[in-house]
């Protein structure tokens, strides 16, 4: 079943003092390893590393949702080595996580054009997400094969086969059929690394979203990060179009 949420654009979203869905690109691990002269298979290794404590704190703190942006529809241009690696990495994850995600309650769910990845890997996703679903302490979602136009391109596409003689659509149409329809859209989105750009991650979604970049390379990324990730976001003036006059009021 599809949970519907307020679209930014529409209505006026709620907001706590705690973000609800925090969204992350986890930038900088092939540098964080090489300097420290390591081949960059270890810095996404530590970066997994980094993921489990991130959930740890993001349930700590009372986020609800948590995205996490682990390889996008671009990655595939990387050295066909490291994207291999990249894929083990990720089939690693997967057999030694979800035991520890369901104990905790934690639903995991994978988002992305997943035709791509071989069969294990593709098993491994159904298995895991099948097994948390029922969970609802967090929402953990990694985006894989991912990206915006594609989730757009896709949601169009499936709303037109179900909808041939249609020939308008409009937004609350389409955005059950985005891929992270089941989620509401991101209050806090975090970029690490260094760079400050939201590379093609969740375009529809991002429209009020506010937007933190820090130098912190990801496998650094730790809870005191997240906090200030947080207390940044809680100087943060949520208009959603009106004035500050109006919130005043």
């Amino acid at each position: 079943m599809i949970r519907r949420f307020f679209s930014s654009t529409r209505d006026i979203p709620q907001v706590a003092e705690v973000p609800r869905h925090i969204a992350v690109i986890m930038d900088g691990n092939g540098r964080w390893a090489k300097k420290r002269l390591l081949p960059r298979v270890a810095g996404h290794a530590q970066g997994v590393e980094r993921v489990r404590d991130t959930v740890e704190a993001c349930i700590a703190r009372g986020v609800e949702y948590l995205t996490l942006f682990a390889f996008s529809s671009e990655n595939w241009r990387r050295p066909p080595d490291e994207v291999a690696k990249l894929m083990e990495l990720f089939v690693l994850a997967l057999e030694r996580e979800v035991d520890k995600l369901h104990r905790n309650r934690i639903c995991l769910r994978v988002v992305g054009d997943l035709g791509h990845f071989d069969e294990r890997l593709r098993q491994l996703i159904r298995e895991g997400e099948a097994r948390t679903a029922d969970n609802a302490r967090l929402t953990l979602t990694v985006a894989a094969n991912y990206g915006g136009r594609w989730d757009i391109l896709n949601a169009a596409n499936s709303w037109l086969q179900e909808h041939p003689d249609e020939r308008l659509i409009s937004e609350e149409a389409l955005a059950p059929y985005l891929s992270m329809g089941y989620a509401p859209e991101p209050d806090l989105f975090i970029r690490t690394g260094g760079e400050q750009r939201i590379s093609n991650f969740m375009l529809w979604q991002l429209a009020y979203t506010e937007l933190y970049f820090t130098d912190t390379l990801w496998p650094d990324f730790d809870a005191k990060e997240l906090d200030r990730a947080i207390d940044w976001y809680q100087q943060r003036e949520r208009r959603f179009g009106r004035t500050s006059e109006q919130l005043r009021a």
